[in-house]
C-alpha cells in the first residue's frame, strides 16, 4: 500500500483543507516517516515572514528526507501568494496548487499537474477526515475577508468574502455528529462578517440559531470575531446560547486611536473598548486577542497606551505578534518604519504582561469544579492525563494535568467534572470527581 505523509502549517483554516485532502486520498495509508512516504504534501501559510519561513524550511527538510521516485506537492496560501516566483525557484517541488483546488488533489497527484484555480477553495458537501480528535471538529464559515487592515495580505491571495451557505454547515455537523463528533469550533478569517456577502448584517446569530436545533451538540465556540463587525446583539447570542460557550477571541491590535486609525481596523479606541467590556461583563466569559507591536508609526506614547490597557484589562490569553513589513500592503509603503531591535523590545515588555495576565486568568479556577473533555494520555508524562476546559479552544488555551480519578476506565473525548487543585506553570492540575 503507498504511503502520504501531510504536513498542514498556518491555521485551522489550512487544517480543515488538509483534512479535505486527507479524504481524497483514502488509498494511502498514513505515515510518519516522511523518507517512507510515497506522497508528501505540505500546506502551507503565507501569512507573515516566520510562517514563510518555516513553510520553505518544511519544503526543503522533506526534500533531503524524501525517497527517490516519491512526490512532493507544496499547496496552500504561499503557494498561491507566490505561484509564479516559487515555480521557478523551487526545482524541489513536484506539484505545485494554491488555494483552491484542495478537493482535486487525488486527481492533480495521478496527472502530476500544477493547479491554481481562480477560486478560493470553499467547503462543499466534501468529506472530510477528521484529524487530531475523536470529539472535536474545526468547522469553515467562510473564505475571503473585505477589511482593509493595512498590515494584512490575505485578501490579495484569498479574495473578497465568500460565505458558505447555513444549510452547508448544518449538513456538514450532522454527518460529524454522526461520526461522534460533539464539540466543534467555527472558524474563517472575519466570522463576524459571516454573512454580509449576502446581505446579512448578524449572520452568526442565524448561524447559532441554526446549531442550536441541532441535536446531539454539547458544545461550540466561535474564533476571530473582527471589531468593526461585531455587534452587542451577537455577544448576547453568544452569552444566552445553550449550545455555544461564552468565548469572545476578537484580535483588538492595538489599542491607540492614532494607530488603530493606521491600521485600518474601520473601528476607534472608544468603541473597541465597549466592545470588550461588553464582553468581559458576560458571566462565566473568556477573552482571547492579538496584538501587533512595531507597526510602522508607532510611536512610544502608542505603546506605553497598549502596555498601560494590557496591564488594565483582564484578557484570559494575548497572541502577541512582531510587525511583518508585507509586500503588497498598505503599510508595505508607509514610512516611519520601525528597527528589529525595538521591536523585540517592545515585546519582551509585553510578553511579561502578558504572562501575569495569564496566570492571573488560570489561577481563577483554583480550588473550583470546571467541565472538561478528557484528551488522553499528557505527551508531559505517560503517568498523567491531558484534558481541556469546556470553554477553551483547542491546542491554543491549555492544559488541565490528570493526577487523580474517582472514575475508572475514563475515555477520551468524554465530558468530566475536574477539581482543580494546584497550578503547576500555565497549567492546570485537577483530579477527576465525576
Amino acid at each position: 500500500m503507498k504511503k502520504l505523509h501531510v504536513v498542514s502549517l498556518g491555521c485551522t483554516k489550512n487544517l480543515i483543507d488538509t483534512e479535505v485532502m486527507l479524504a481524497r486520498l483514502k488509498e494511502y495509508q498514513m505515515t510518519q516517516e516522511p523518507s517512507e512516504a510515497d506522497l508528501i504534501i505540505v500546506n502551507t501559510c503565507g501569512f507573515i515572514n516566520p510562517a514563510k519561513e518555516e513553510s520553505l524550511q518544511t519544503i526543503f527538510s522533506l526534500h533531503q528526507q524524501r525517497k527517490k521516485d516519491s512526490t512532493l506537492v507544496m499547496a496552500g496560501c504561499l503557494s498561491e501568494r507566490y505561484k509564479e516566483e516559487l515555480q521557478k525557484e523551487l526545482p524541489e517541488v513536484d506539484i505545485f496548487t494554491g488555494v483552491g483546488d484542495y478537493a482535486r488533489i487525488d486527481e492533480l497527484v495521478a496527472k502530476r499537474e500544477n493547479a491554481f484555480s481562480n477560486q478560493v477553495y470553499l467547503i462543499g458537501t466534501e468529506e472530510r477526515v477528521v484529524s487530531g480528535s475523536n470529539y472535536h471538529a474545526y468547522i469553515k464559515l467562510s473564505e475571503g475577508c473585505n477589511q482593509k487592515c493595512s498590515f494584512c495580505a490575505i485578501p490579495s491571495f484569498k479574495g473578497v468574502l465568500q460565505s458558505r451557505p447555513i444549510e452547508a454547515i448544518v449538513e456538514e455537523i450532522k454527518r460529524l455528529r454522526d461520526q461522534g463528533f460533539v464539540d466543534f469550533t467555527f472558524v474563517s478569517q472575519d466570522s463576524s462578517s459571516y454573512l454580509r456577502d449576502q446581505g446579512v448584517k448578524d449572520g452568526l446569530v442565524r448561524l447559532i440559531e441554526a446549531v442550536e436545533n441541532i441535536n446531539g451538540i454539547q458544545s461550540a465556540r466561535i474564533l476571530y470575531l473582527y471589531p468593526s463587525t461585531t455587534s452587542h446583539t451577537m455577544i448576547e447570542t453568544i452569552a444566552h446560547s445553550s449550545v455555544f460557550v461564552n468565548y469572545f477571541e476578537m484580535p483588538i491590535q492595538h489599542i491607540s486611536a492614532k494607530m488603530l486609525k493606521l491600521m485600518r481596523r474601520g473601528i476607534g479606541a472608544d468603541t473597541t473598548k465597549e466592545l470588550l467590556y461588553h464582553m468581559k461583563e458576560v458571566p462565566n466569559s473568556f477573552l482571547r486577542t492579538s496584538i501587533i507591536v512595531g507597526h510602522p508609526g508607532e510611536e512610544e506614547a502608542d505603546f506605553k497606551e497598549l502596555a498601560h490597557f494590557l496591564q488594565e484589562f483582564d484578557f484570559d490569553r494575548v497572541n502577541l505578534f512582531a510587525y511583518s513589513d508585507e509586500e503588497g500592503t498598505a503599510a508595505y509603503q508607509m514610512e516611519k518604519k520601525l528597527p528589529q531591535e525595538l521591536i523585540e523590545q517592545r515585546l519582551d515588555v509585553l510578553d511579561k504582561i502578558v504572562e501575569q495576565k495569564t496566570i492571573q486568568s488560570l489561577e481563577k479556577d483554583m480550588g473550583k469544579e470546571v467541565e472538561a473533555y478528557l484528551d488522553g494520555v499528557s505527551q508531559e508524562s505517560e503517568l498523567l492525563l491531558s484534558a481541556r476546559k469546556k470553554i477553551w479552544a483547542p491546542e491554543v488555551d491549555g492544559e488541565i494535568l490528570i493526577n487523580q480519578s474517582k472514575i475508572k476506565d475514563l475515555k477520551p473525548g468524554k465530558l468530566y467534572k475536574v477539581t482543580i487543585n494546584e497550578r503547576v506553570g500555565e497549567r492546570l492540575v485537577g483530579a477527576v470527581r465525576s
